[in-house]
């Protein structure tokens, strides 16, 4: 029993003995099937990784042919851009040197035009000496030869010879007389002038009726009771605050408000107009709304200021002198705008610097700034050049602006083009035909009333007021007026003009005296 047993136990033994090597097997056999596969997708793995280095390497290379191609381009627009500029250098070098020939060669031609004008005035000098000399010896003699033969005495002769010389030498004395009479004329004259023009900036009397006035239209006539108020309270406070004279009369639906200022002008009619909308007029309805449109009116201005500082390119500038360029449209003089005025002598003054190879941009400042004094003259005493001229140093503008306001009324010579182009805008702007509007009526009388005192004085044969009438030219009778006479027919015809007539600025009066001969060949 115990033998089967042990023999069964065997067999049991042997037989899970083979059953677990035969287990063995097929796992070897499964590991080395996956061991296979896994070798093969191995191989797979590689030869793809293979495949995209070998596309990754080709387009390395793509990439490094276009950035060469892309450089090589690049490089040869930088050295054709460089070839460029060092040729156009080139050709400004060429014509700098040969600027600088020409400059020598005309430097050097003066200077022998000023020796050879130094030569003449030696020579000049030294013969004016030789006469001198001869002229005394012949004096001499001639008073030996009169004390010999009319038995004078020293005295007396020299005496006689004075009175010959003076009488030969009268139209040469007339003639220094009157070039230094006509100096002093015109620099008394530059000044009067100035301070003339001073004053009709300020009050330009002759257009007082036309440009100085405003009217309001209202709904009704009730209104102006409204206005007045009880006992005229109203009209005071409206009077007190906006600095206007209110005008109301028999005119229907209309209020007159008369300034000379027109900025507080302006301010007063808005006031009136809101004050009509509104309704409500009483002293502190009043007071409101004039604080709201002062406030409004000066916020326009800085706007406008700001508007043309930016249109005319001229850089960064203070607010304050930003807000006095917008109050330059409430002033004028002789009834021309002086913001327009302003702006065409910034425009002109620009193109006039650019041209001369000046500062294009400090010139239209400067031309900007140059009456900017007048935003002020109403407020303070002194005149519109050094109210402007303090104001813009006071917000450190350039020395070139300071110049300019100075130069354009000739308390200064001017120091750089931008100074010399203002001034020359300045003139054009000021003179050119309907720059500055007159009274039609009153330019006609004045003009009839210059010509007809010219034509009152005997030998005056023409006389005709051209230059807006700021100019007289004057013809006479050759036979009846000589040279000497001409000077004071001029100065007698200017007095009576001076005692005459009424006019801005200056007249000039020309007086012209022509000798012609005619005869014919026959």
């Amino acid at each position: 029993m115990w033998v089967e047993l042990l023999v069964g136990s065997s067999a049991a033994i042997i037989s899970g003995a083979a059953g677990y090597f035969a287990a063995k097997k097929i796992e070897k056999d499964k590991f080395r099937i996956y061991e296979e596969q896994a070798k093969a997708k191995a191989k797979a793995i590689e030869h793809e990784a293979q495949i995209v280095l070998k596309n990754a390497q080709v387009k390395v290379k793509e990439s490094e042919l276009a950035l060469k191609k892309d450089f090589e381009n690049k490089l040869e627009e930088l050295k054709k851009e460089y070839d460029d500029r060092f040729s156009e250098l080139m050709e400004k070098e060429m014509s700098l040197k040969q600027m600088f020939k020409d400059e020598l060669k005309h430097i050097t031609l003066e200077k022998q035009e000023l020796k050879e004008e130094r030569e003449k005035i030696n020579a000049l000098r030294e013969e004016y000496e030789r006469l001198k000399a001869e002229y005394q010896e012949k004096y001499n003699e001639v008073m030996e030869a009169l004390q010999l033969q009319a038995g004078l005495t020293a005295q007396e002769a020299r005496e006689l010879i004075l009175q010959k010389v003076e009488e030969e030498s009268r139209t040469e004395i007339a003639n220094i007389v009157r070039k230094y009479e006509e100096e002093a004329k015109r620099e008394a004259k530059r000044r009067a002038n100035y301070i003339i023009a001073q004053a009709t900036t300020r009050f330009a009397g002759e257009f007082a009726a036309e440009r100085l006035i405003n009217t309001v239209n209202i709904p009704s006539d009730d209104i102006k009771g409204r206005i007045i108020g009880k006992e005229g309270r109203n009209i005071k406070t409206l009077e007190m605050l906006l600095g206007v004279d209110i005008i109301i009369d028999d005119t229907p639906n209309a209020i007159i408000l008369s300034s000379f200022n027109l900025y507080r002008r302006a301010i007063a009619t808005k006031v009136i107009e809101r004050l009509v909308e509104d309704g409500r007029i009483q002293p502190a309805r009043i007071e409101e709304i004039y604080e709201k449109v002062k406030e409004e009116f000066d916020q326009q201005l800085l706007e406008e200021g700001e508007e043309i500082v930016l249109e005319l390119g001229i850089g960064q500038m203070h607010p304050e002198l930003i807000k006095l360029i917008g109050r330059l449209k409430f002033r004028a003089s002789y009834g021309q705008n002086a913001l327009g005025h302003s702006l065409e002598v910034a425009h002109l003054a620009g193109i006039m610097a650019a041209e001369m190879g000046g500062d294009e941009v400090l010139a239209k400042r400067a031309g900007l700034l140059h009456d900017i004094g007048k935003a002020l003259t109403h407020e303070y005493s002194g005149s519109h050049v050094d109210l402007g001229a303090d104001v813009c140093r006071r917000y450190k503008e350039p020395d070139v602006v300071i110049n300019a306001i100075y130069a354009h009324h000739g308390h200064e010579e001017p120091r750089s083009i931008e100074a010399a182009a203002v001034c020359t805008a300045d003139t054009l702007s000021a003179a050119r035909p309907g720059a500055r509007r007159e009274v039609l009526e009153a330019f006609l009388k004045r003009v009839q009333a210059i010509e007809e005192i010219a034509l009152s004085k005997p030998g005056v044969k023409k006389a005709y007021a051209i230059n807006a009438g700021r100019e007289v030219r004057v013809i006479v009778n050759a036979e009846l007026v000589t040279d000497n006479e001409a000077v004071l027919l001029a100065k007698e015809i200017a007095k009576d003009i001076e005692g005459q007539v009424q006019y801005p600025g200056e007249i000039k009066v020309n007086v012209i005296r022509e000798q012609r001969a005619i005869e014919f060949a026959r």
